[in-house]
């Protein structure tokens, strides 16, 4: 990936490792240039397992749950194996000209670590060039969800694993669609028919948008059939070999992102300028717009929409087969070239294993990647839970795919809200995919 889109990924590719377990690693590197600027802690254990991620380890007092629940199973492995983690940290306030995509790339590329914790185009980059080994043997692969494994698998490789996944939906206002004799959207005209009549209420933009998020718009109608007409496998090998389009996948979501921006329903403007949760967080929590979108854990988040003054209640995307979640995930990955990769591996299994899940499921409240393993959700996120549970739900981001998703799909969304045509954006897909087939 160059540095130019590099830079533009920053936000949204942090967001993304944010949502999973980001913690930070210490240790040792092979090339002293492409170690420059990370937080180091020195160990003198004889079994080390050299771990690089976005964010340093838990320190005393640090509230940070993420970074918390990971640390707990880790303790899980080095008390298990005797193994001593050493935590690599990349600081983004020291790299102004590499995000930490760049950095992970550098470093796997010259086996400077063991486990590394990566986005999924990274994973999808470094899979294809076969730097990442094949994880597919570890015990805990038994027991992951299937869509964990669509997801990592690299030409029949499953080269990452995430702890959990991370589930996009519509958080809704229900008080304010039951004022109007609204029922909660299924397809995407019910949403249009909402949309209408909130607006003739005075509610001038009904839905409030982000410059990060409204691709899970996309991602809902495009890829609805894809993921849960039973033909998944097929469908993914024409898109690689060129047989299929992806514009011919989403052109119908980006048409529809049209009529929301055209009938005044998202404010292009506001949104393309918008951080997440930043831009139209308090309009929602002030009851202003009843619809905006956002990930699971904002729910749990008293910072995000945790604590609002309504009924709310968090459903998956309009589409053709009614109400769809948005699934994006990282994922834990181990370099083929590591130092210590049978004590690398065994480590990932540890902390993977069920047992391990639950704790970090628990402690996060969070969707777990193991099949076994659930935890108690708040009432807000049910409709959305219920629909995972039952395998509904179509992925933003999937290894398998030779054109990276969520990325790519993020800055042709923000063309169109710059005004660019719908046309012009599928144009964009099919360079793209010309480009992936060479």
């Amino acid at each position: 990936m160059g540095k130019g889109k590099g830079k533009k990924h920053r936000h949204w590719k942090i967001v993304l490792l944010a949502g999973m377990a980001v913690l930070g690693m210490t240790g040792c590197g092979k090339n002293k240039d492409a170690g420059e600027n990370l937080i180091v802690t020195e160990t003198r254990d004889d079994k080390i397992v050299n771990l690089f991620s976005p964010m340093e380890k838990t320190k005393p007092n640090a509230e940070n749950v993420a970074r918390n629940a990971f640390d707990k199973t880790i303790v899980m492995a080095e008390e298990k194996l005797g193994v001593k983690v050493a935590y690599i940290t990349y600081t983004a306030e020291n790299y102004q000209e590499k995000t930490y995509d760049d950095v992970a790339l550098e470093r796997a590329r010259n086996d400077m670590d063991d486990i590394y914790l990566l986005n999924p185009d990274v994973v999808q980059a470094l899979g294809e060039e076969e730097r990442l080994l094949d994880l597919s043997e570890l015990g805990c692969v038994e027991n992951l969800r299937e869509i964990v494994k669509t997801a990592n698998t690299v030409n029949g490789r499953l080269v990452g694993i995430p702890q959990e996944v991370v589930a996009y939906g519509l958080f809704v206002n229900v008080d304010m669609f039951e004022q109007y004799g609204l029922a909660l959207p299924e397809t995407p005209e019910d949403l249009l028919e909402c949309c209408k009549v909130f607006q003739k209420n005075g509610i001038e933009t009904p839905i409030g948008a982000n410059r990060w998020w409204l691709e899970t718009f996309v991602f809902a109608q495009a890829y609805a059939d894809l993921y849960n007409g039973g033909n998944i496998e097929a469908e993914i090998k024409a898109l690689n070999s060129g047989e299929k389009k992806y514009s011919d996948y989403m052109r119908s979501g980006f048409e529809f992102l049209q009529k929301l921006i055209d009938e005044g329903y998202v404010d292009a403007k506001k949104a393309v300028v918008s951080e997440a949760i930043e831009g139209e967080g308090e309009d929602f929590l002030a009851q202003k717009t009843p619809i905006v979108m956002a990930y699971w854990g904002a729910a749990n988040s008293e910072t995000a929409y945790g604590a609002p003054d309504f009924n709310m209640q968090v459903i998956g995307f309009p589409s053709s087969r009614g109400q769809m979640p948005v699934v994006s995930m990282t994922g834990y990955s181990v370099c083929s070239g590591a130092d210590h990769a049978e004590d690398a591996l065994s480590t990932l299994d540890v902390i993977l294993s069920d047992e391990a899940l639950q704790v970090y499921a628990d402690t996060n409240k969070v969707i777990s990647s193991s099949k076994n393993v659930e935890v108690e959700c708040i009432p807000a996120l049910k409709p959305l839970n219920d629909k995972i549970k039952e395998n509904v739900y179509v992925l933003a981001t999937n290894a398998g795919m030779k054109v990276e998703q969520w990325g790519n799909t993020c800055l042709i969304v923000r063309d169109l809200l710059n005004g660019a045509t719908v046309d012009a954006c599928m144009e964009k897909f099919d360079r793209l995919q010309e480009a992936a087939l060479k």
